[in-house]
């Protein structure tokens, strides 16, 4: 199985190919595709190659799907004995992103393999 694991938006991901992942909106257009090239690690079978602090010549292909937004966080602060309160709602903008293929030592990763 291979796998990798990558930073983008902020966030670290351990990601497959062929599936897809939400990540903090990235400003790319619908039916693009990206290649991120922060991996900081890549697992194919018994081989591991540990990044310090990325893998170089490693790099994730990846098709955006869609943006959308995330589900609602609801946020309430209240002070006890003042009478304050205060509630607000919040929904992260998201980009969804199918990992197509993961490229490292001249070897491309597929969900074929």
């Amino acid at each position: 199985m291979a796998y990798a694991i990558i930073e983008t938006s902020g966030t670290q991901l351990r990601v497959e190919p062929g599936r897809f992942y939400d990540v903090n909106r990235l400003a790319a257009e619908e039916d693009a595709t990206l290649t991120l090239e922060n991996v900081l690690l890549v697992r194919d079978g018994d081989t591991l190659e540990i990044g310090q602090p990325t893998v170089s010549g490693a790099t994730i292909t990846c098709k955006v799907m869609r943006h959308l937004r995330g589900r609602k966080i609801i946020v309430y602060k209240m002070q006890p004995k003042k009478k304050t309160r205060k509630k607000n709602g919040h929904r992260q903008e998201l980009t969804r992103l199918m990992v197509e293929s993961i490229t490292y030592g001249g070897k491309t990763l597929t969900t074929a393999d």
